[in-house]
């Protein structure tokens, strides 16, 4: 008699076991069970059981257990023995770990068995339960019967509280055949005739029919290489790849299963490693024929003698690690990469058509939005990218891949200056200068697109609005730079003063819509102390400064003769504030200015006729050649100004950056 302790064997399975576990162990017993008599042939009965209110939603009272039948050998002392053994080795040649009987306390509160067996022509049945404490075996009784047919009922019932979505028949039928296919494709034993029935109305489904030549709802698929060879540590490891398709499907993701001794073990989704099989397929047939179209997944069993050796006891998962296993030497994600290789050469034009729209769809992006990845792109492989990405996704793959570039790039520079081989210099430094001048290409395609966006939004904003209004000089304002910020607190790539002027890029300081002498002081809108590309001095009054005022588009009130509002006068007004000292630059410098500091004044507007005859008439500018434009030398405190309209501005800017967009095709 057995004396163990039952409760915290069960307590200790860990891997992963699910509810359908105990239920295929008590199947694959039941065929071996079959097999030990009968080498083809066989009937086995699967009895749903139900408890409880049935659902509101489908009408199907809550699974409470199952009643497995076979006429397969029974439960003669031998097998009866094996049950009675913890680790037992009868059935080890077959892959019998000793253990599975054990899942099925870990989800069912009761486990019984009636079974029919023959000792030199008698025939008795033996019933018995198994125990929780620490007999295996209790309420054992065995009696003789007359001569009849041996097998076994083997009942496991009263669920514990586990999450079991499926209720309906024909959902729990397709996860039991998909768990015990490879008994059914096994090509050395043929598989009994096996049922699923509803204890409720006796419904049927016959788990072969799955595979049968009418109607059938799994079909394997050709594969012109199904072994594939792994190196491990010791030796080769050869697995063999079985690739179906499965109709009408349970579940919408194709899956790769690892199989030990004809018995699923572990999942995973075949996107995993394939992206564009993340969604079901769809079959069309032809329009003269019965059949109707159905969608589809795909499914790969990999089967092979390394999974049968490290398959856990409670055959939930295996003994070597996921990824990267040191000890073992292949991994889990290796065979899985492979199989699923090999189930996209099966499916064919199928993943070649879905690669080919992802392919679009990543140059579509690039085309109309990323036209500075176009050469990174040629180079990128976006095999990992999902089966329809994105433009976030997309871009962050390509800024990945050309940091991974760029690091790569580095290293070769850093590798040519340590060494001391001129012949590794010379065949190398041209190849590395091409790599790095790409990159900078590309940088400054983005750079490029990003002016042809700023322009768009500029000339949106002086256009008027859904109520027929010119927006504020605010809003104007904001596209050219941000208020309230200066170069202290604004990134450089934050400001567009280039769309005024190109030289403005290149600047020591800048202030916009901020008091220059703290929060009491007058405010231009942009005052910039400016660097000349000859001289590298910083804050030297040989540098120019410069000051811009906007005014919203359409408003011409500053040229009325009560106007507090005169642009002309506030920048003069600026200019001479600057000159008598009264401004410190943000560190609290002195703004360095001499007699011969140079100001430059712009004030953009809308030059209607009001604003062009107050130019001409009171403040005596001279009219552009263009005639967008009014300028005028204020000698006296060497200031030139210019008044521009925003048309002028944005034309300008338009025309220094067409022949840049022209080349970019945008």
């Amino acid at each position: 008699m057995s004396s163990i302790n039952i409760k915290r064997a069960v307590e200790n399975i860990r891997s992963g076991t699910t509810v359908y576990t105990p239920v295929i162990e008590l199947v694959v017993n039941a065929i071996q069970a079959i097999r030990a008599v009968k080498p083809t042939g066989g009937l086995i009965k699967v009895t749903i059981l139900r408890n409880g209110q049935a659902d509101l939603i489908d009408r199907i009272a809550p699974v409470d257990g199952f009643v497995v039948e076979d006429d397969g050998i029974g439960f003669n002392q031998d097998h009866r023995d094996s049950f009675d053994t913890l680790y037992t080795a009868l059935k080890a040649e077959d892959g019998g770990k000793g253990f599975g009987r054990f899942t099925c306390l870990k989800y069912f509160d009761r486990l019984r068995v009636e079974s029919i067996f023959c000792n030199n022509g008698v025939f008795s049945l033996r019933t018995f339960e198994m125990g929780s404490g620490n007999d295996i075996i209790i309420n054992e009784t065995v009696t003789e019967v007359e001569k009849g047919t041996t097998g076994s009922i083997v009942a496991i019932e009263g669920m514990k509280t586990v999450k079991f979505s499926d209720r309906g028949i024909e959902s729990i039928a397709r996860v039991l055949v998909e768990r015990l296919l490879p008994y059914f494709i096994d090509r050395k034993s043929e598989c009994p005739r096996i049922l699923v029935i509803d204890s409720r109305d006796d419904s049927t489904v016959v788990l072969n029919d799955y595979l049968s030549r009418t109607n059938r709802q799994i079909v394997e698929l050709d594969v012109s290489n199904s072994e594939i060879t792994i190196s491990g540590p010791d030796a080769i490891e050869t697995f063999d790849v079985r690739v179906f398709k499965f109709y009408s499907p349970r579940a919408s993701k194709s899956k790769i299963s690892l199989v030990a001794h004809r018995r699923e073990v572990t999942e995973v989704t075949m996107q995993t490693y394939i992206p564009e099989f993340a969604d079901e397929f769809y079959e069309k047939v032809e329009e003269d024929s019965s059949s109707r179209d159905r969608n589809y997944v795909v499914k790969a069993y990999v089967l092979g003698a390394y999974l049968d050796e490290n398959v856990s006891v409670e055959r939930g998962a295996f003994n070597f690690q996921r990824d990267n296993d040191l000890i073992y030497g292949i991994s889990q994600s290796q065979i899985e990469s492979r199989a699923a290789d090999i189930a996209r050469d099966a499916l064919g034009q199928e993943i070649v058509a879905r690669r080919a729209r992802k392919a679009a769809r990543i140059e579509q992006y690039i085309a109309t939005e990323a036209p500075w990845h176009r050469a990174l792109s040629r180079e990128a492989d976006f095999s990992s990218l999902p089966m329809k990405p994105s433009s976030e996704e997309i871009e962050l793959h390509l800024q990945t891949a050309k940091f991974h570039q760029e690091v790569q790039t580095r290293a070769r520079v850093t590798q040519i200056l340590s060494s001391g081989d001129p012949d590794t210099l010379r065949n190398q430094v041209a190849e590395v200068v091409a790599s790095i001048s790409q990159t900078s290409k590309n940088d400054l395609i983005h750079y490029v697109s990003m002016r042809k966006c700023v322009l768009d939004l500029f000339g949106k904003a002086l256009e008027i609005d859904e109520n027929g209004r010119h927006r504020s000089e605010g809003e104007v304002h904001d596209v050219i730079m941000p208020r309230r910020k200066d170069s202290e607190t604004l990134n450089y790539e934050q400001h567009n003063l280039w769309i005024l002027d190109e030289r403005l890029n290149f600047t020591d300081y800048v202030a916009s819509d901020l008091p220059i002498d703290g929060a009491r002081g007058d405010r231009s809108d942009v005052t910039i102390f400016n660097r000349r590309i000859a001289f590298r001095g910083d804050n030297q009054p040989s540098n120019p400064i410069t000051i811009f005022e906007f005014k919203k588009p359409q408003r011409h009130d500053f040229a009325n003769p009560s106007s507090d509002d005169d642009p002309v006068q506030q920048i003069i007004r600026y200019v001479n504030q600057i000159r008598d000292g009264r401004f410190k630059t943000p560190k609290g410098r002195d703004i360095l200015v001499s007699d011969n500091t140079n100001f430059y004044g712009y004030v953009v507007c809308d030059l209607s006729k009001k604003v062009a005859d107050w130019l001409h008439n009171e403040k005596n500018f001279t009219m552009m050649p263009d005639g967008m434009g009014w300028f005028q030398w204020f000698g006296n405190i060497r200031l030139y100004m210019e008044v521009l309209s925003w048309t002028k501005v944005l034309a300008d800017a338009e025309m220094r950056n067409k022949v840049f967009f022209h080349k970019l095709g945008i």
